[in-house]
């Protein structure tokens, strides 16, 4: 075991447009320990890049999210921002979480199909009637989780087009300036303000008015936390799902083979939608630091008190010690589900099985309705993201 330090590597290590994975997460696999690397800004950290590692920490509470807070976290941007839910530890993190899981139960979630599926073809006949080449980001994987978290929360759909314009902002890693995250907090806040008191005269069912019902008649939440509940809930159910549609999408244009078999064996497609999640390299850096709060040995790295962890998921779904020929796609793999892609432990994704749904509707309808589905075009990517995917995405059928 070793705590030694050299100087810290510079970290992301590409930035490059599209979904490959740098070779260098491979090497800082097979490498001994942890690798001790800085991001533009903030404090270096340690990367954890291999699967069991990356499980080990994700589920153990001497790794705290709460004190990212109170220290000079790595991080892409200058500006700091508040992380919501996501910068909590248990019981505050508990508290809040337990007041939304009730809306995203598998169950409850599976009794949405019938009209999420309804949607996705409605959408499609909506792209195809504009013709060859369409837009698959703007006309389908974008309105798709926009239309599902929004209405789950209460949103207008007049007003849904607001959000895709703060999610752009609030997504980015580029420098976001201080008067930009004045103009977005305000905006946003005052937004969900008229929101909240239209619910709170008029209560309908919505989890927005649900969560009005649990701060007003209960005391489980403050104004605050009720507004940054509502905020994570709509980016974090909007962004990568959308992404993750383009992505999906794209990924099995470029293996035909992958793409007829899923056509000949349409029973494999949750199997597929596990084993894409695996595959997809969806962040474009490792996730939020956890502070170590006591010292902790971590993949042959005594990782000391007060030190942060970086965790890539993407390497650790690519980890060759975890998944055999983890860079080939394979719809078939047998433990493609057990991927980290929703993360483990206290801070696992609520909303997994509500993304797995719409990944699901979303390729079941696109696969059945254009049998001669193509890329038209070479893709645009976004850039300075916090997720990778297409920007445009124009296809042909």
């Amino acid at each position: 075991m070793t705590s030694t330090k050299s100087a810290p590597v510079a970290y992301p290590f590409s930035r490059s447009k599209g979904l490959d994975l740098d070779e260098a997460y491979e090497q800082a696999q097979k490498s001994e320990g942890l690798l001790w690397v800085h991001m533009p800004y903030g404090e270096p950290g340690w990367l954890v890049c291999r699967y069991d590692d990356a499980r080990f920490v994700l589920g153990d509470r001497r790794f705290s999210h709460a004190a990212e807070a109170e220290n000079d976290a790595p991080r892409m941007r200058e500006l700091r921002t508040p992380n919501g839910i996501l910068g909590l530890d248990a019981p505050d993190h508990t508290r809040l979480r337990g007041l939304v899981t009730k809306a995203f139960t598998p169950r409850r979630v599976e009794a949405m199909r019938p009209r999420v599926r309804k949607m996705t073809e409605s959408l499609l006949q909506d792209m195809t009637a504009l013709g060859s080449p369409a837009d698959l980001v703007e006309h389908y994987a974008i309105p798709i989780p926009v239309a599902v978290i929004c209405g789950l929360l209460g949103v207008p759909e007049e007003d849904r087009a607001l959000f895709r314009g703060w999610c752009d902002i609030a997504m980015s890693t580029s420098s976001l300036t201080a008067e930009d995250h004045v103009r977005l907090a305000g905006e946003l806040t005052g937004y969900l303000a008229d929101l909240i008191a239209d619910r709170r005269a008029a209560p309908q069912d919505d989890l927005v008015s649900a969560l009005v019902e649990a701060r007003d008649a209960e005391g489980r939440l403050s104004q605050e936390e009720l507004v940054n509940l509502i905020v994570f809930l709509l980016f974090a159910g909007h962004e990568t799902t959308a992404s993750q549609i383009s992505n999906f999408v794209l990924v099995l244009l470029e293996r035909p083979d992958q793409l007829a078999l899923l056509r000949d064996r349409p029973d494999l497609l949750d199997n597929a939608v596990e084993e894409l999640t695996r595959f997809v390299p969806l962040g474009s850096q490792a996730g939020f630091p956890r502070y170590a709060t006591e010292d902790v040995e971590v993949g042959g790295t005594l990782v000391r008190a007060g030190e942060p962890v970086l965790i890539q998921m993407n390497a650790a779904n690519r980890d060759a010690l975890r998944f055999c020929s983890p860079g080939v796609l394979d719809i078939t793999r047998d433990d493609a589900r057990q991927h980290l892609g929703y993360g483990h432990g206290p801070h696992h994704c609520l909303g997994a099985s509500l993304a797995r749904l719409e990944l699901q509707e979303a390729l079941r309808t696109l696969l059945d309705g254009l049998p001669g589905l193509h890329l038209a075009q070479a893709v645009e990517w976004k850039t300075e993201m916090v997720v990778r995917g297409p920007r445009t995405l124009l296809v042909g059928w």
